[in-house]
């Protein structure tokens, strides 16, 4: 992707960004995303097919890489060697979080947050699936896709806990806590 795109696809997803701490997502057209920011309505199409579209990018962006199976070496933290434990990627999700966290401060309290809680919580849910059809816990067989959508529940509780109170605990500090009230890992 060539500069000037990737400095207008930034200035859209800015905008969207603005317009969804303001009002609901419902509530926002393409107009007022063009106006925002500052572009003409062929450019926003040449990006985007629709607003869906963009909300789509947006979360593919923000959640994508945080996701990931196998994580690359960060700034601020390095899980690329070892094993991928559970710890390690729940860990590593954090560290996205708290790196960004103004931005996703921003979008998890605005008006739309629902819409990226479901999309962080697919992208969770496909790291947490191991394709079993059934899970032991406690000795006692359980459904996965039950499992799956406590664990992910419980861990964006955690989330939703640790920015509530700004973040206080480190990652690694948090991914305990969460495993010791689950009581597995993924």
């Amino acid at each position: 992707m060539d500069r000037r795109t990737k400095k207008t696809r930034a200035a859209i997803f800015t905008a969207m960004e603005e317009l969804l701490a303001e009002r609901k997502y419902e509530q926002i057209t393409v107009q007022n995303i063009i106006d925002r920011a500052d572009i003409g309505r062929s450019t926003f199409y040449a990006h985007f097919e629709t607003k869906d579209m963009l909300l789509q990018a947006m979360c593919q962006e923000l959640f994508e890489h945080i996701f990931a199976e196998h994580p690359a070496a960060e700034g601020s933290h390095d899980f690329s060697a070892g094993s991928h434990t559970a710890d390690s990627r729940l860990a590593h999700i954090l560290y996205h979080l708290r790196d960004d966290r103004e931005r996703y401060k921003r979008i998890f309290s605005c008006e739309s947050a629902d819409l990226f809680w479901s999309y962080f919580r697919e992208g969770f849910a496909r790291l947490a699936d191991r394709g079993d059809e059934a899970i032991t816990v406690g000795g006692r067989k359980i459904p996965a896709d039950f499992y799956i959508s406590y664990y992910c529940g419980t861990f964006i509780e955690a989330v939703k806990w640790w920015f509530q109170n700004g973040l206080s605990v480190s990652p690694e500090e948090l991914t305990s806590y969460f495993e010791a009230v689950t009581g597995a890992r993924a």
